[in-house]
């Protein structure tokens, strides 16, 4: 079996912390937008388009919440890990080292979900500029400027 030292934990706790810093901004970013959206909508705006960014935006707080909870679970198990490498019970330290990561990549693959729905929710609010074609990188990038 690989062995880990306390070292190895603790690696992640830069990594771990900057990402739920990232998510907190997300959250509050959003945050912000729906107390916008809410002032809107009581003032008797109540578009569709109000209506379907305010249901995207139920859905990215949840997927925001679950992001920050396996952020902190796989935080929890790295300082778990370190005080059973102290412990010097080595079989357990592997398990919850094993734990933290798969709690971490579960954390960036809700925040690649998440990073979907807001490009999705973008989109929503620039369809309503009719003039904008639909978009494609490609060619974007390679348009001849005229």
């Amino acid at each position: 079996m690989l062995e880990i030292s306390i070292n190895t934990p603790a690696l992640l706790f830069p990594a771990i912390t900057l990402l739920m810093l990232a998510y907190t901004n997300r959250f509050l970013s959003l945050a912000a937008l729906v107390r916008k959206l809410h002032i809107e909508y009581n003032r008797g705006e109540k578009e569709k388009n109000i209506l379907n960014q305010i249901k995207s935006i139920r859905t990215r707080l949840n997927l925001i919440r679950y992001m920050q909870s396996f952020s902190v679970l796989s935080f929890l198990c790295c300082v778990l890990c370190m005080y059973l490498i102290f412990r010097n019970w080595m079989v357990m330290a592997h398990w919850v080292f094993a734990f933290s990561l798969f709690f971490l990549l579960s954390s960036i693959i809700l925040s690649l979900i998440e990073i979907n729905k807001s490009t999705k929710a973008l989109e929503l609010q620039l369809s309503d500029i009719e003039e904008l074609s639909e978009g494609n990188i490609f060619k974007d990038i390679f348009k001849a400027d005229g």
